[in-house]
């Protein structure tokens, strides 16, 4: 559900986010709160955002909007989003708030817990007022305008909502560089201005917490030399997590690397330029996700490639690059009984803390492989449970938070721990607390494909591989971790492709431009529309030119002359639409009354503009006009006709 408030009239959004919503498969119902009351809506303990408990809320907000009274100056207006963002943050809705600051507004504010501020800078629109709708029906904003800021909200909802991708895969030869570093040698390729942007990006993507990997049909020595020896390279070999360089597929090389890390496949993505790579990868391994990266505008798809956005950046996603090397040196001594008595690990839970919801919720989404129930919470949801932060720290380094519990009484709703973490006793940790805050404790697997560490563990503690069970307070402090061996490392399930990868090829190439969009929800409604017959089409200037305007309101393939504009799916907001439009094709101001009277069909309403263009001449000069007319001979009237006719 897509809850909006906005201190304007919205509904031209509408459509432009259920165009969005059948592009994603998403269900994704459009609900209003009333006219220009955003403070209400927030406030409103039974109101629409309190009642949302799957979605998201929208705050479409004009500041001018909040302080309508007279001699408002800037500081008012400030003052007054000053009291709804604080408002914003006292209130706990279930879901997410998503708040869009709309022109003419231009100070940028920085999103906070459960907060999220909507930026169309990706989609620009040069013609974002519309004045006469505005006067009209208090639609401030242009079509284009009401297109972008309706696909930055579906951006920002979709990923917010997807489970994140956690590794990028990179290709080599002409995707990171111009040319062949095996045959061009190591300072004979190029890092063009494309490439260097697209390097910068990949380095912003791993502060973001995304891993960097290569998966490229070269010889090893030719990538590493490339990397140390070319003068203009970005990225450095130590910003590379993995590596698979050889000649076999990537898809087998990209689900080792998967089992290597302990991630699941379904969460990397593979940049390449090869269309053919990409192919086989979808053969090979379906829930990677395979993106061609084009020959031109680099910059510009990277911007629109959705699968690389990421609405929270926590201080975990910017260590999780540099603590997976320090998981990697963890594995290579994991076989010394000696290195699990040194490892000082400290395991420290405690109620879960405000400044830590977003990380949290964080962990929620991410985690797959050691997760009881996975079930998926978000920041206002964690606010109102019983929650537990779990923190990690070894002699390797300090973890941070990498687990949640959620108790429910005696009952265990939610037990994670990130994969990060796993294979050195602190799950056994865990169930020691547990039994130190519980007589008895019910707790319950629900089995994933992903999740075999979790099952490994809950079978360990209850002898079952699945379902509920309950374990006392000393069935749980005996909990201990023994052997090395023990650690369960799982190999990715290979499943079929998860319904999340949607086409971001084609929204990154066919789907990033206002224009683009405009004309693709165009082509949409028309598809849905129902086939019509015509019995009298337009015929003049004037009926072809409004009948594409009542086209393009109505979502109708073909208009008659004798089509009465309501009987077609009209209504009011429609009605304003159309008047601004004739506006601007004929730069005549129509009244709603001429648009609304019962029997205007187009022949009609067409036939009033011409009377209207006419009126705008003096009358003595159209009478002086037609005189000069009747006063022509007939050889006179041909030689004029034959005239025009050469002319035109």
């Amino acid at each position: 559900m897509i809850c909006i408030s906005a201190t304007f009239t919205a509904e031209p959004i509408q459509p432009v986010l259920e165009f969005w919503a059948r592009q994603l498969g998403e269900p994704w119902p459009v609900q209003f709160a009333p006219f220009n009351q955003v403070l209400q809506t927030v406030l409103d303990p039974s109101g629409l955002f309190v009642q949302n408990r799957d979605g998201v809320n929208v705050l479409l907000v004009r500041p001018s909007d909040l302080a309508q009274f007279e001699g408002a100056t800037p500081a008012d207006h400030d003052a007054r989003l000053a009291e709804l963002l604080s408002t914003l943050e006292a209130q706990p809705f279930a879901v997410p708030t998503l708040l869009a600051l709309c022109p003419p507004y231009k100070a940028q504010l920085q999103s906070r817990p459960n907060l999220y501020i909507v930026n169309t800078a990706a989609y620009p629109v040069p013609h974002w007022a519309d004045e006469a709708a505005e006067r009209l029906g208090r639609i401030p904003y242009t079509p284009a305008y009401f297109t972008a800021l309706g696909t930055a909200i579906a951006r920002l909802l979709h990923a917010l909502k997807r489970p994140p991708f956690k590794l990028i895969a990179l290709d080599c030869d002409n995707t990171l560089w111009t040319g062949v570093c095996g045959e061009d040698g190591p300072t004979g390729v190029s890092i063009d201005e494309p490439r260097r942007h697209l390097q910068e990006f990949l380095l912003a993507q791993r502060e973001a917490g995304m891993l960097l990997a290569l998966s490229s049909k070269n010889n090893p020595d030719d990538v590493w030399q490339t990397f140390a020896a070319n003068p203009s390279m970005v990225l450095r070999r130590e910003h590379i997590t993995a590596h698979r360089l050889s000649w076999l597929p990537k898809s087998a090389g990209l689900r080792q690397m998967a089992a290597e890390l302990s991630l699941g496949a379904d969460s990397f993505l593979l940049l390449d330029d090869n269309a053919k790579e990409i192919a086989e990868l979808a053969e090979g391994a379906p829930e990677v996700l395979g993106l061609t990266l084009p020959e031109a505008d680099i910059p510009h798809y990277l911007n629109h490639v959705w699968a690389f956005d990421h609405p929270v950046i926590t201080e975990a996603d910017r260590a999780r690059a540099a603590s997976y090397h320090l998981q990697r040196s963890f594995a290579a001594a994991a076989s010394l009984e000696h290195f699990y008595e040194t490892l000082a690990l400290e395991v420290v839970i405690a109620p879960l803390h405000p400044d830590d919801f977003p990380r949290a919720a964080q962990l929620t989404q991410r985690t797959n492989q050691f997760n009881f129930t996975t079930r998926r919470r978000t920041e206002p949801e964690l606010a109102l449970l019983n929650a537990f932060s779990i923190r990690v720290a070894d002699r390797f380094g300090d973890y941070g938070l990498t687990g949640l519990l959620v108790l429910d009484e005696n009952v265990l709703d939610t037990f994670l721990l990130s994969c990060r973490v796993l294979g050195r006793g602190v799950e056994h940790a865990v169930a020691r607390w547990l039994g130190q805050q519980n007589e008895t404790l019910s707790l319950e697997l629900l089995s994933t494909p992903r999740n075999a560490p979790a099952q490994s563990f809950f079978q360990e503690l209850t002898g079952q591989a699945e379902g509920a069970a309950t374990l006392t307070a000393a069935q749980l402090q005996a909990a201990a971790f023994s052997s090395p061996k023990a650690a369960p490392v799982a190999a990715p399930a290979e499943a079929a492709p998860s319904q999340r990868f949607h086409d971001y090829q084609h929204i990154a190439t066919h789907l990033s431009t206002v224009d683009q969009i405009q004309a693709a929800l165009r082509a949409d409604q028309l598809d849905a529309a129902p086939v019509r017959q015509v019995q009298n089409p337009p015929l003049t200037d004037t009926e072809i030119r409004l009948a594409a305007i009542w086209a393009d309101l109505l979502a109708q393939p073909a208009i008659s002359t004798d089509d009465n504009f309501f009987d077609l799916g009209g209504h009011s907001l429609l009605a304003v639409l159309l008047v601004t439009r004739v506006h601007d094709e004929f730069a005549i101001e129509l009244s709603m009354d001429d648009v609304y009277s019962a029997d205007t069909t187009l022949a009609k309403l067409a036939q009033l503009l011409e009377t209207q263009h006419l009126n705008q001449y003096d009358p003595a000069e159209v009478s002086a006009l037609l005189a000069e007319i009747a006063a022509l001979s007939d050889d006179q009237v041909r030689s004029e006709i034959a005239r025009l006719c050469a002319f035109y």
